[in-house]
């Protein structure tokens, strides 16, 4: 596969990587896939932000609602499924472009991510979940400081799965390999923090406008669990506690809008990690992929 030329866009929330991916798919005659932990959940759409119809009618995307949100899709199958996407773009010709800012999952694909073969564990789960959220963050820190740096520290799931790793193979999840099967171009979009926090805001109230309230209670009401729509995190942990009257709209709001931009900062500390990530701003990350590929 080292023949396969791939282009990642990668990124904090709300920099704007699916507005690039797009232009960069046009210019260069790419399809896109998503590299996104939540957006491969149907029917969570305004809460993600996912690409509407109309910006997937510009550019062919992959590994957009390929799961029913009521089961887990997990970052083994992620890969598999992608990988397959990335042999089948390059197949015909056309150019490869990852979109995400699940850093994880990005990393997994292109540097092919030994992911450990850890069957869940109902015993260990049953016991981590009596744990506060607080204490298994502490925990992961205490036995796999690296992943717990990029973790969403509100995510029991994901704490808990991390745990599972850690505790049955008594080794720390693996970390990112040196090397790619492929040959990638790995753009980070770059804004200046002010800046960022200001998008976020205003893609915040947006998405509130649009309806994402009236999203969660669709999905809730089409079978999904208040508890599974919390481990979600983010939008949906905060909508969900809104509309079990837990909380006021205000509240939901400003925890909604302090925990986006922590993420975002996670994201960052992720992707600056990685010393193949070149730095870059949407205008000018259409140069950076024409010089690539005329290498």
């Amino acid at each position: 596969m080292a023949d396969i030329k791939l282009v990642i866009v990668a990124g904090p929330t709300a920099s704007g990587k699916s507005a690039v991916a797009i232009r960069i798919a046009r210019a260069f005659n790419g399809e896109i896939i998503s590299a996104d932990s939540r957006q491969v959940y149907r029917g969570m759409d305004i809460g993600t932000g996912k690409v509407t119809g109309a910006e997937q009618k510009l550019a062919r995307h992959w590994m957009l609602d390929v799961a029913s949100p009521a089961r887990q899709y997990s970052v083994a199958r992620f890969k598999r499924e992608a990988q397959r996407a990335v042999r089948d773009i390059a197949r015909r010709g056309k150019l490869p472009v990852v979109c995400g800012g699940t850093g994880f999952w990005i990393d997994a694909l292109v540097y092919d991510q030994s992911l450990p073969s850890v069957k869940p564990d109902a015993k260990l789960r049953a016991r981590l979940r009596k744990l506060t959220i607080a204490g298994l963050f502490a925990r992961l820190q205490k036995l796999d400081p690296e992943r717990a740096a990029a973790i969403d520290r509100h995510n029991p799931v994901r704490l808990i799965r991390a745990l599972e790793i850690v505790l049955s193979t008594g080794r720390p999840v693996p970390p990112r390999k040196n090397g790619s099967p492929y040959e990638p171009l790995y753009l980070g979009i770059s804004i200046p923090k002010q800046a960022l926090a200001k998008r976020i805001r205003k893609r915040l109230d947006a998405r509130l406008k649009a309806g994402m309230v009236k999203e969660v209670r669709r999905l809730h009401t089409h079978g999904v669990s208040w508890k599974r729509l919390e481990l979600f995190g983010l939008e949906y942990r905060w909508v969900a506690h809104f509309l079990q009257k837990k909380i006021t709209r205000t509240e939901m709001r400003d925890g909604l809008l302090h925990d986006i931009v922590a993420y975002s900062k996670r994201q960052m500390t992720w992707f600056r990690r990685n010393p193949d990530v070149v730095w870059t701003t949407p205008a000018r990350a259409g140069r950076s992929v024409r010089e690539f590929l005329a290498q």
